[in-house]
């Protein structure tokens, strides 16, 4: 049976707030761009930042990398807590939507949802699920389907056919009990990259999105974007 596909998210920080906020979060975060990796370009994004989204090339070195990866966190067990919520991605395009779900799932200390949010609802409804389940759960979703899909022809370029190859993909880096976590759908488990704390988190992720960058040289696209508190 073929897998579901989704129109493909645009990297626009103002489709993915609209996006959640649609979903009923209300709107006293807000996803930004982060325009540069120095620290004078990183000091201009509003903190606190609770969420980094990282929009890169799947590209055959980074393929490579991610099998290796695989194998060697098969044979050395990584620590992962309990706390982390994570759902595997098997609807194509959809990784924009995972990511945003991760940004969101893994921070309901600090966001805030209206009463009715479908968003919240689809998170709590998933809590006791194992990443599969959450998965399977997503594809029967219409509320969440329906906004991603208008969501995804809002942005700034026309959004590709369902049927075209998108080899650009999201990821979410979020900090769950001190730890800094790498969520992506494609994967098969959460990546622990150490300690992080409130402050140091968006330095500290953006130390690993660096890593992405390094091993692709000759790429530019790449995308950082943070979940921050607003500050207006």
């Amino acid at each position: 049976m073929d897998c579901p596909r989704w129109l493909p998210l645009e990297s626009n920080p103002e489709v993915m707030t609209k996006f959640v906020n649609c979903l009923g979060m209300k709107p006293t975060w807000q996803f930004g761009d982060v325009y540069g990796l120095d620290p004078e370009l990183l000091s201009m994004v509003p903190r606190p930042v609770c969420a980094v989204l990282l929009l890169f090339p799947v590209t055959e070195k980074y393929e490579a990398f991610k099998q290796e990866e695989e194998e060697r966190f098969k044979d050395q067990q990584q620590e992962v807590s309990p706390d982390v919520y994570f759902i595997k991605q098997t609807i194509g395009n959809a990784c924009g939507t995972i990511g945003l779900i991760h940004a969101v799932a893994n921070n309901q200390a600090h966001l805030e949802f209206e009463s009715d949010s479908p968003l919240k609802k689809f998170i709590e409804q998933t809590s006791k699920m194992s990443p599969e389940e959450r998965a399977t759960f997503l594809e029967k979703d219409e509320s969440i389907r329906v906004t991603h899909e208008s969501s995804a022809q809002e942005g700034q370029t026309e959004a590709p056919s369902l049927d075209e190859k998108v080899n650009l993909h999201f990821i979410a880096f979020v900090n769950v009990g001190g730890q800094l976590y790498e969520l992506d759908g494609r994967k098969p488990f959460p990546i622990v990259h150490g300690k992080t704390s409130e402050d140091n988190f968006l330095e500290d992720a953006v130390e690993v999105c660096k890593v992405f960058m390094a091993r692709d040289p000759q790429e530019v696209r790449f995308t950082i974007i943070a979940l921050s508190k607003d500050s207006y």
